[in-house]
C-alpha cells in the first residue's frame, strides 16, 4: 500500500507518540529550533492535547503547530513506517502503552514491543542516521531499599514485574539488536515524569487526585524527573556524538508523603493526613479488583501499583550528567509551575 507524504520542507526528523506528554514537550522543545517535523499519530488521535501543552509556554501555539507535518498511521503497521521514513535523518521513538492492568497485557506488548521493533528495523532499511529511544526506569533492575539504581543495576523479572516493564525491557532488546545490526542509537529512562499534560491521566492526573481531596499516602519512595527536562535531555543527546548508550533521567528521590505535601501546598489544599501501610494497600487493591468485576469500571490500583507504593526506590543521574553537563530541574519547581497551569485551567 502507497502512502504519499506531501511536505513543502525536506523532512529530516520523525517523532512516533507526539501527542502524549513526553512527546508535546519534545515537539515544542524542536519547534523552538525550527526544525523540519514529521509526526506519527493515530487517525483518531487529536493534535488539540498538543496545542493545548503548547498554549501553556507561548501565546501563539498554532504558529508552532504549522511547522509540523503529522501523518495518520499506526507503528504496527510496517509498510506505512517505510513511507513515514523517507527522507529521514533521525527518529525520536517516544509512543507506548502505559498501563499496568493486568487485562492489557497482549496490548502493552504488542505496541511497546512489536511496535520498537518495527521501528528499529525501518531505520534500518531506510538507513536512518540516529534513533533516540524512550524507555522507562521500569527496565532496569531494583537496587533495593538502600542501594540506589544505576544503568548497570541487573534486570531480574520476579512476580511484581509489570507487563509494562517486561515490555520496556524487551523493547530495549531490540534497540540494541538494531545497534548490532549498524544502527545509531541513544536510549533514556526517565523516572516518573511531572509536568503539564492531560490532567485527566497518567502522571499529571497526580494533581487532579490531589486537589480533588486525597486522603491516603504510602510509605514509599520514589524517583521524579520534569516533562522538560526529559525533551530537552533527549535531543540533547540526539544532537551529540554519543552513541549506544543509555542514561538513567532523575531529578530527586522522594517520599510519597513530601510528594503529596508539596503538590497540596502549591494547590492551596489539604494534603493527606492518613498513612495506608501495606496491609491497607494490599487489601485495598483486592477490595477494588472485586468492584472492577462487579461494575465495569477500571481500577488505577493493581498489585504491583500497590507493591510499589510501599517500596522504597532511589535512582541516580550521574552518569547523564557528567556526560552532558546538563542539571535537573527541582521537582519543587517542577510541582509549583505544574500546579499554576492546572489552577488556571480549573
Amino acid at each position: 500500500m502507497d502512502y504519499p507524504f506531501h511536505t513543502t520542507f525536506a523532512v529530516m526528523i520523525f517523532i512516533t507518540g507526539g501527542t502524549g506528554l513526553v512527546g508535546s514537550h519534545l515537539l515544542f522543545e524542536l519547534t523552538q529550533k525550527e526544525e523540519n517535523i514529521r509526526v506519527l499519530r493515530h487517525s483518531a488521535t487529536s493534535v488539540k492535547q498538543v496545542e493545548r501543552t503548547f498554549s501553556f509556554y507561548t501565546p501563539h501555539p498554532k504558529n508552532l503547530l504549522s511547522r509540523i507535518e503529522w501523518v495518520d498511521g499506526d507503528i504496527l503497521d510496517y509498510d506505512f513506517l517505510l513511507s513515514a521514513m523517507e527522507g529521514i535523518e533521525k527518529v525520536y521513538h517516544t509512543a507506548a502503552i502505559v498501563s499496568f492492568d493486568p487485562a492489557a497485557a497482549a496490548a502493552i506488548m504488542e505496541t511497546n514491543l512489536g511496535g520498537t521493533e518495527n521501528v528499529v528495523n525501518a531505520c534500518l532499511e531506510k538507513k536512518v542516521k540516529k534513533l533516540g529511544y524512550v524507555s522507562s526506569v521500569a527496565a532496569l533492575g531494583r537496587a533495593g531499599n538502600k542501594n540506589i539504581t544505576t544503568e548497570e543495576t541487573e534486570w531480574k523479572q520476579g512476580q511484581k514485574t509489570s507487563p509494562y516493564a517486561i515490555s520496556k525491557f524487551e523493547a530495549e532488546r531490540e534497540v540494541w539488536r538494531g545497534m548490532a545490526e549498524g544502527l545509531k542509537v541513544v536510549m533514556v529512562n526517565p523516572t516518573i515524569i511531572l509536568g503539564p499534560g492531560d490532567f485527566q491521566q497518567g502522571s499529571s492526573k497526580i494533581f487532579q487526585t490531589v486537589y480533588k481531596g486525597l486522603k491516603f499516602y504510602s510509605g514509599g519512595v520514589n524517583g521524579y524527573v520534569d516533562v522538560n527536562d526529559v525533551a530537552k535531555a533527549i535531543i540533547l543527546l540526539m544532537e551529540s556524538n554519543i552513541s549506544g548508550e543509555r542514561f538513567l533521567l532523575n531529578s530527586e528521590n522522594i517520599s510519597y508523603k513530601n510528594l503529596f505535601e508539596s503538590i497540596a501546598n502549591a494547590l492551596g489544599v489539604e494534603p493527606p493526613k492518613y498513612k495506608a501501610g501495606k496491609f491497607a494497600s494490599e487489601l485495598g487493591w483486592r477490595l477494588l479488583k472485586i468492584s472492577t468485576l462487579l461494575t465495569g469500571k477500571k481500577s488505577l490500583i493493581t498489585s504491583q501499583t500497590a507493591h510499589t507504593a510501599n517500596s522504597i526506590f532511589r535512582y541516580g543521574n550521574e552518569k547523564f550528567i557528567k556526560a552532558t553537563g546538563m542539571q535537573f530541574t527541582p521537582i519543587e519547581k517542577t510541582i509549583k509551575r505544574t500546579a499554576e497551569i492546572f489552577l488556571k485551567e480549573q
